[in-house]
């Protein structure tokens, strides 16, 4: 059901892919086997860890009390509320359940606003036929921004050059593509893979406003991570419209997109609606999920742990003498091996960490359910595998020490 969950992303025949129980960060498989997770906690939906118990007797609360009535529940209110006092250059808010639903709803309301089909985009955007569309003109459109060689079957051909993608950090290739088109909506993660450079997203506000094109952040991913909101609070520009998601329910439904009112009326003009975006429990913990994470000021917490990670991961490879990348948020942090063998030495560490209890890959997603008991444990382990890696890249075959197939790609980390 979802790419990043498969299997074969991990450890191909091995991977033990379905759980019975999640509390913190360890999670139980269906055989009861414990597992301490330093891999990606949901996808980055847990960032209070899994099965927080102030969220989760919320939630409980509302079962009790009904998820559903023909009225409307009084917490998306509430939750509007809060996420514009958080981001007060923002007017109105509009919900949903997942990214991809946000994603779409942010583009009907933008292109409803702008009166314009056009859209650049940066970054990963969710699987709906407005972005795939982007592969219509060349399936290789999307390579640097999601996964190389996706095939837009089933996407309209209509829909045929309406969305032109651009690098991150290349303001020059942006410019090019808003003189050369009639661009309405520029659509764009803050950040994935890389910090901006040069002023990048203050020139990329600049050529909004001059063209009158409609500004959205993607902030599915990067909200909440480094700031009590969204990442462009960090840099200090405001867009004319924002998504939230992931992280926000702490592992309930829940998303978000927030906008200024010019921008978000036009949803008025349009047909947006949906039954299950009115039910309570996703924004009922929302509601809970940010009031402990301002308490507890989260997004601290998995910055100085992340940087922590990530400084011990870099010294380690040094001490091994091995040549290694870094990208992503701290708190999302990503590493990779500079080597023909990268995919399968990632290979080789789940398939070692797996044996003592650890899910792990490259890639670290980190949570306030991390504590610094776990993380030394995992970075002790993590060595171990490292002095295997050293010995392949001295002369042993990595493939002599897998078990099984080497795992897929995933999602590109490019700027």
């Amino acid at each position: 059901m979802l790419l990043s969950k498969r299997p074969e992303m991990f450890l191909p025949d091995q991977w033990p892919a379905y759980f019975s129980k999640a509390k913190g960060c360890r999670v139980w498989d269906m055989d009861g086997n414990e597992y301490i997770d330093v891999s990606i906690m949901g996808i980055g939906t847990n960032i209070l860890g899994y099965g927080n118990e102030e969220v989760d007797n919320v939630v409980r609360g509302v079962v009790d009390n009904g998820n559903m009535s023909t009225f409307n529940c009084p917490e998306e209110v509430y939750l509007a509320e809060k996420l514009i006092e958080l981001h007060p250059w923002a007017d109105m808010v509009r919900f949903a359940r997942t990214g991809g639903e946000a994603n779409s709803i942010a583009i009907r309301i933008a292109r409803a606003a702008s009166g314009k089909d056009k859209i650049a985009i940066c970054g990963y955007h969710g699987w709906h036929d407005w972005y795939l569309s982007a592969n219509l003109s060349d399936d290789d459109k999307l390579d640097g921004h999601l996964l190389p060689g996706l095939n837009p079957n089933g996407v309209p051909k209509s829909l045929k050059n309406t969305v032109i993608p651009f690098s991150y950090n290349n303001i020059d290739e942006l410019i090019a593509i808003v003189n050369e088109n009639d661009i309405g909506v520029i659509k764009m993660e803050v950040s994935r893979s890389g910090e901006p450079e040069n002023n990048f997203l203050q020139n990329v506000r600049e050529i909004a406003d001059k063209k009158n094109i409609v500004l959205i952040f993607d902030e599915c991913t990067s909200g909440f991570r480094e700031t009590f909101g969204g990442l462009h609070k960090k840099y200090g520009v405001n867009p004319d419209m924002a998504i939230f998601g992931k992280a926000m329910g702490n592992g309930y439904a829940i998303t978000a997109v927030i906008g200024k009112r010019n921008v978000m009326e036009s949803a008025q003009k349009s047909f947006i609606s949906s039954t299950f975006w009115t039910e309570r429990i996703g924004p009922a913990a929302a509601l809970k999920t940010l009031e402990v994470m301002e308490r507890e000021k989260s997004w601290e917490m998995i910055t100085e742990k992340g940087n922590f990670l990530l400084s011990e991961i870099k010294s380690l490879a040094n001490r091994k003498s091995l040549t290694i990348t870094t990208s992503g948020l701290p708190a999302l942090l990503n590493y990779s091996f500079k080597s023909e063998n990268t995919l399968a030495y990632k290979t080789l560490i789940t398939q070692e960490m797996l044996k003592i209890g650890i899910l792990a890959s490259t890639t670290i997603y980190v949570s306030t359910a991390h504590t610094t008991e776990v993380i030394k444990r995992y970075l002790l382990e993590l060595e171990k595998v490292f002095e295997l890696i050293r010995k392949c890249e001295d002369g042993e075959n990595v493939h002599d020490l897998l078990m099984g197939p080497v795992c897929h790609s995933g999602f590109r980390r490019l700027n």
